[in-house]
């Protein structure tokens, strides 16, 4: 279940909206808030309520969710993350690794992401020994495998999904406010997936997903200090 509404002591909030395309990773990070693993039942203080929302596989699906979400009351100016699974593009890398992108591209350009450093080192604490990757984090309509993978890792990117992109354009377009990306990896040029459906049974990622909400808590948190 998502957080309730409203902050500590009554005063502004900030939401924080977490978007996800799958129902298994809107369901890893539900899981992580309702067991309270980020402690305080899901919300940190002085920060608004927490929304995990489930846009649908593809660009487009993300797109129009992202914006639909905003446009409610209780996610007006939230904040963004796009998060879930990806597919890494660079050799070396394993399913559970995590990718923090300091930019997401799509057909609409590049978005620059807000806070990266710090969400790199919030998922470290969280994740101990676990390789987190920097970078671009580049957009698709399809599932990329193949020579389509070593094309789209030539461009400087280091992991591909299909939401994210769109779905920080769309934030974007809704209005100013910051905005990350911040994916687990599933589907690696060593380790290519076979269809996505097998991810349940590819327990790392799923496990690392359930363990990123105190990072994305943490990071929605110090969205508030600098504006004191």
């Amino acid at each position: 279940m998502d957080s309730p509404a409203g902050g500590a002591g009554g005063g502004a909030v900030t939401p924080l909206l977490i978007a996800c395309a799958l129902g298994i990773e809107q369901a890893a990070l539900r899981s992580a808030l309702r067991r309270g693993r980020a402690g305080r039942s899901g919300r940190t203080p002085d920060a608004g309520p927490v929304t995990v929302l489930r846009t649908g596989m593809g660009p487009g699906n993300a797109e129009r969710a992202t914006a639909r979400a905003l446009g409610t009351d209780r996610n007006r100016g939230a904040a963004v993350i796009a998060s879930g699974f990806c597919a890494g593009l660079a050799p070396g890398m394993n399913p559970g690794d995590l990718v923090v992108a300091d930019e997401t591209r799509g057909p609409h350009g590049s978005t620059p992401c807000t806070g990266t450093a710090l969400l790199v080192e919030a998922l470290s604490r969280a994740l101990p020994g676990r390789a987190v990757h920097t970078g671009p984090l580049t957009g698709s309509d399809h599932v990329v495998r193949g020579p389509e993978r070593a094309g789209l890792r030539a461009t400087g990117a280091v992991a591909v999904d299909m939401e994210s992109a769109a779905t920080l354009h769309s934030a974007l377009s809704a209005g100013s406010r910051p905005v990350a990306a911040v994916r687990v990896v599933v589907d690696a040029p060593e380790h290519e997936l076979v269809r996505i459906g097998t991810v349940r049974g590819g327990i790392s990622a799923f496990r690392v997903l359930r363990a990123v909400i105190p990072a994305f808590l943490e990071w929605h948190r110090s969205l508030l200090l600098p504006r004191r």
